[in-house]
């Protein structure tokens, strides 16, 4: 006899957690596209975050479902959100240019640089994965900085998380269209892990 939570409804292929991996790829694709623009990213995967802590909820994740909860959120505060990570971006490229340069005090820059980025990518990305973020950015922002210190722990979980999928889509430029879903559900798993 199969355990509860593990057998199949009817109709279901293959389970209820090949499912979870079926809905996390198809919104990773989804996140990917929107986020073209760039500047909607942060939205683009904020919603991710919704979608996929909906289903934790019994919510469906649907394609339908990402598209309505995606064209609620491009408004003015999604898209300045998304512009300062696109300027941080373009800082830390900027950055690196200039290390490689050979400046004098090079590797103690990039050190302190790659600490900075760190932080602020951990403090980004946990505000993406804030049900708050959804109306809300700059308390998003906020409360994910104290939970960053707080839950060290959770914060390189977080990091581990984004590594995986920058060396995921580095090794197969395809996997870049899918890494936001895993990355949106690691996010999210920390979010809930702290006990929300």
């Amino acid at each position: 006899m199969m355990p509860v939570g593990t057998s199949r409804e009817a109709g279901e292929l293959f389970g209820p957690r090949m499912t979870l991996f079926a809905d996390v790829l198809s919104v990773g694709l989804a996140t990917a596209v929107a986020s073209l623009p760039l500047v909607t990213a942060p939205a683009a995967l904020s919603t991710a975050c919704a979608v996929l802590r909906g289903a934790r909820e019994g919510r469906p994740v649907t394609a339908g479902r990402y598209a309505a909860l995606l064209r609620r959120r491009l408004r003015g505060g999604d898209l300045a959100a998304g512009a300062v990570a696109l300027a941080g971006v373009l800082l830390v490229v900027a950055d690196l240019a200039l290390v490689r340069a050979g400046l004098p005090g090079a590797p103690l820059f990039a050190a302190v640089a790659a600490a900075i980025t760190a932080g602020a990518a951990v403090v980004g990305l946990r505000a993406c994965g804030r049900p708050e973020s959804v109306e809300d950015w700059r308390g998003a922002v906020r409360a994910a900085g104290r939970d960053a210190v707080r839950d060290v722990g959770g914060s390189g979980l977080v990091l581990l998380a984004l590594a995986a999928a920058v060396l995921a889509a580095g090794m197969l430029l395809p996997l870049a269209f899918l890494v936001p879903g895993p990355l949106a559900l690691a996010v999210v798993a920390v979010d809930v892990r702290m006990g929300r």
